[in-house]
This record gives structure tokens, C-alpha cells and sequence, in this order.
């Protein structure tokens, strides 16, 4: 069923003219269909770009650290270990970056200050002090 729905949905969008907002968790599905990608943490926004942009060279930590726990379906390729750090509560987000508990680049501004989503190239836009 969820291939037939993927199938349909340019076909949709190409016969009316329409435009939509697909949500998943599945990453190669939003690879699959989507033209522009937003990424979320915590309810909040890290990154925007075209999606090929996106999936190409991601500007967020944690948009690079999502893309690369996708499971490879090859038994020789070693599984990678998950995003470490401490998983901040959504109900009460850390001050600052809400990403900074867990990333491997995160500096003492982003414990207290909360990043801009700012543009950084055409159509792209992240929120992260280093980017």
C-alpha cells in the first residue's frame, strides 16, 4: 500500500498542479518524494535545502548524524552506533541548542544561545552556530 500511495503522489502533483506536505521518519521514502526537505529536532527546525542538497552534504550535525544511521542493507557494512550524548526531554528542551547534548561539535555558546535558522546558500537554510 505504501508504494502504491509513493507511485501516486507525482502523479498527483503533476496532473493538478498541487503541492504537499509529506511527514515521515522513512528517509529514503522523503529522498523518494520530496523536492525540498526540513528537518526537525525537538519539535524545532535545523535545516532546510533541496532535498538532493540535503541528502548530498547536510549542514546540521544532527541531519548528518540522521542520514548516516540509515541501515545499509549489506551484512559486510558494520552497523553505525547511535547519536550518543544525553536525549534532552521535548516536554522541558535544554537551553540553547537543543541538539548541543548530543553533538560532537558543540561549543560553550551553544549551550546557551539558541541558533538562528539562517540562509547559507541558495535555498538552503540551517540552524547551528558552526554551520
Amino acid at each position: 500500500v505504501q508504494a502504491l500511495v509513493i507511485i501516486l503522489l507525482p502523479f498527483l502533483q503533476s496532473e493538478f498542479g498541487m503541492s504537499y506536505l509529506f511527514m515521515s521518519h522513512d528517509l529514503a521514502v522523503v529522498e523518494h518524494v520530496s523536492h525540498r526537505t526540513a528537518v526537525m529536532y525537538l519539535g524545532g527546525l535545523v535545516e532546510i535545502a533541496p532535498t538532493r542538497e540535503l541528502f548530498a552534504a547536510p549542514r546540521h550535525p544532527y541531519t548528518r548524524a540522521l542520514l548516516a544511521s540509515v541501515p545499509v542493507p549489506d551484512p559486510t557494512v558494520p552497523r553505525r552506533p547511535p547519536i550518543e550524548g544525553e536525549l534532552p526531554s521535548a516536554v522541558d528542551p535544554p537551553p540553547g541548542c537543543r541538539f548541543h547534548t548530543r553533538c560532537p561539535l558543540a561549543e560553550p555558546r551553544c549551550r546557551t544561545e539558541v541558533p538562528a535558522l539562517r540562509a547559507v546558500g541558495a535555498g538552503t537554510a540551517v540552524a547551528c552556530h558552526l554551520a
